[in-house]
């Protein structure tokens, strides 16, 4: 289920994305130690990342970027036009499963950056933090900046990320106030096993079976973080030929830690040649 779909009321102009993926996800927080609640807030940007890029029109990527001066310094996802993603989190304090949020990730906001590819070119907008959590400050962002209401849900553990959204569609002429209010309060008997378990389809049909629900084909999504060798053999080039030799020297090789990947790329004598030929 490493997808996520689009779905329609189509007589209530009601939509909604579900989102289910578990492969990529186990590859984003392989090896990386992150708490419960670390990873639960990794897991909720992420899967806000994905349902925004879900659907871009052009050729790029969003980021979604927050660095706070609270117990996470930095949370970072990136998310292709084409679903692929890749993401981290700094852990700078200890936290405790009943800090709050402020204390988490500290005053400040998440700016979110649309690059496009075709353009080359970067649009960004600031998200405020809404105290009560990323899932509550997303609820805010859609509804104040795209004037559309929204609910949404989200769960992570190991080896499942799971999220869904319903959104009222804008400039809708059927939809009435109660028409949405009955959408919510079916929505919200969804437990965590049937948000972590079910796939679309059977969720959708539990949920709202005496609905008209229109379920779109899926999307999938991986999990991709390139080395971008390029990049670091920069870091040494700029580091100076002196020094990177008498570094290499020291320790027989040069290791440089590729956070974002949690990846180490090596460097011997014949990349430093190959680095300094120039």
């Amino acid at each position: 289920m490493n997808s996520i779909r689009k779905f329609l009321f189509k007589e209530l102009d009601i939509c909604g994305q579900h989102l289910s993926i578990s492969r990529p996800w186990q590859q984003m927080i392989e090896s990386r130690g992150y708490s419960k609640v670390v990873q639960q807030l990794f897991g909720e940007l992420s899967a806000l990342a994905i349902i925004l890029a879900n659907g871009m029109k052009h050729k790029g990527k969003i980021t979604m970027q927050l660095q706070g001066g609270g117990a996470i310094s930095l949370l970072l996802v990136e998310v292709s036009d084409d679903l692929k993603i890749r993401g981290m989190v700094k852990v700078s304090g200890v936290i405790d499963e009943h800090d709050n949020f402020g204390r988490i990730l500290g005053k400040g906001k998440i700016v979110a950056t649309l690059y496009n590819a075709q353009t080359k070119r970067n649009f960004q907008s600031l998200v405020s933090i809404n105290s009560k959590g990323l899932i509550q400050t997303f609820e805010d962002y859609f509804s104040q900046s795209d004037q559309l209401a929204s609910k949404i849900w989200i769960l992570s553990n190991q080896d499942n990320l799971s999220a869904m959204l319903v959104q009222k569609m804008p400039d809708s002429k059927q939809n009435s106030q109660q028409d949405w209010d009955r959408i919510l309060l079916l929505a919200n008997t969804i437990t965590h096993a049937e948000l972590c378990e079910l796939p679309a389809q059977s969720l959708l049909h539990k949920l709202f079976h005496e609905e008209v629900v229109t379920l779109f084909e899926k999307d999938t999504i991986e999990y991709e973080c390139q080395q971008d060798r390029e990049k670091f053999e920069k870091i040494i080039f700029n580091l100076g030929e002196k020094d990177a030799r008498d570094l290499l020297k020291e320790h027989g090789e040069i290791a440089i830690h590729n956070e974002i990947c949690n990846a180490h790329l090596f460097f011997d004598e014949s990349d430093l040649d190959k680095i300094f030929s120039n």
